[in-house]
């Protein structure tokens, strides 16, 4: 239906939108807003937009923070792992380079720069035991081989061949096993303090009927065949020796076998009559001078004489202590590190 200017109200609406509109009024006007309704708007709107400000600068921070923590986690994780990587490097180096037995040379000798022989477990004990590898002794020990705080002293230089004095070089009687223990010992025969930090090398020298191919030499590790030697924690990177003092240097012998056995060529043959059954005759005949027993001529047997001279030459390549040990042609020479106390 088409309407002309004439149908249309003041709003521009024709009549039909006019009745329209009138009666959606009409629905609505018994429709009120409960009391207190434009309060309450006038609160909530407000707190709601600041609601969401809160949310923008939380997710504001929230970014910032790990625009920032990100980068330092990452300079962390790589300082820690070259810290684990340095660690486990020179835990291998330790296992590998004398931490166990000494390295063995040609012609019986065996060098160690001053490690102790122990592992990392064997490392953790008392006090007590640090404070027995550091006081009680004449100078003054840098603690156990994994102290941290050993330093060098300022102005103290290494001990040489001139300052060091051999000053025992002992043996005990073979125990009830044959093991033999024995003590280098050097004192600082000069008037100036001087730092001894390895205990050398030891070296031995077979003797008699000892097979050299059947002797070694091996740093003493807690729980090996030398009981009797003190423990590897006792044991000293570095000592300041001063004039008069001393340190040592212990050493056990342990055989594997015996010497051999040889006749004794000094003995004369003693005879050992032996009733023998006599086959050349027959019965009712006679040889004359057949008695019916034999002599056989027995020879005595000693034990070889067998020795191993033990040596111990000081850092500073002189002076040099020997022992030998007597009765001994297989074994293993077990040696300590720096002692002082003993």
């Amino acid at each position: 239906m088409n309407h002309g200017p004439d149908d249309q109200g003041p709003d521009g609406l024709d009549s039909d939108e006019l009745a329209l509109r009138r009666m959606l009024q009409h629905a609505v006007d018994e429709i009120e807003p409960r009391d207190g309704t434009l309060d309450h708007l006038r609160r909530a709107v407000p707190a709601r937009r600041a609601r969401k400000r809160q949310a923008l600068v939380g997710m504001a921070a929230a970014c910032l923070f790990v625009g920032t923590a990100v980068p330092a986690l990452v300079h962390v994780s790589n300082v820690t792992d070259a810290s684990v990587n340095s660690s486990n490097a020179g835990h291998g180096e330790q296992a590998q380079g004398g931490a166990g037995h000494g390295k063995e040379t040609e012609g019986g000798e065996s060098t160690s720069g001053g490690s102790s022989g122990k592992t990392q477990d064997q490392g953790k004990g008392s006090d007590k035991e640090e404070d027995k590898g550091t006081g009680t002794g004449p100078g003054t020990g840098s603690g156990r081989p994994d102290n941290p705080m050993a330093t060098t002293p300022a102005g103290v230089s290494a001990c040489t061949a001139e300052q060091l004095v051999k000053a025992a070089e002992t043996a005990d009687v073979p125990d009830s096993a044959g093991t033999v223990y024995g003590t280098f010992r050097f004192s600082n025969g000069s008037a100036a303090d001087c730092i001894v930090s390895s205990p050398g090398t030891v070296s031995f020298a077979p003797g008699g009927a000892a097979d050299a191919t059947k002797i070694s030499v091996a740093r003493h590790v807690a729980g090996d065949a030398a009981a009797g030697l003190p423990d590897p924690s006792q044991e000293l990177t570095s000592l300041v020796l001063k004039p008069g003092d001393s340190y040592a240097v212990k050493f056990a012998w342990v055989p594997s076998e015996t010497c051999p056995t040889t006749p004794d060529p000094t003995t004369d043959p003693t005879p050992d009559p032996t009733p023998t059954q006599d086959t050349g005759t027959t019965e009712g005949t006679s040889t004359g001078g057949d008695t019916g027993t034999s002599t056989q001529l027995m020879t005595g047997e000693t034990t070889a004489d067998g020795s191993v001279t033990i040596t111990n030459t000081t850092e500073a390549g002189a002076p040099t202590a020997a022992v030998t040990v007597s009765n001994a042609c297989a074994g293993t020479i077990y040696w300590t590190g720096v002692l002082t106390g003993v």
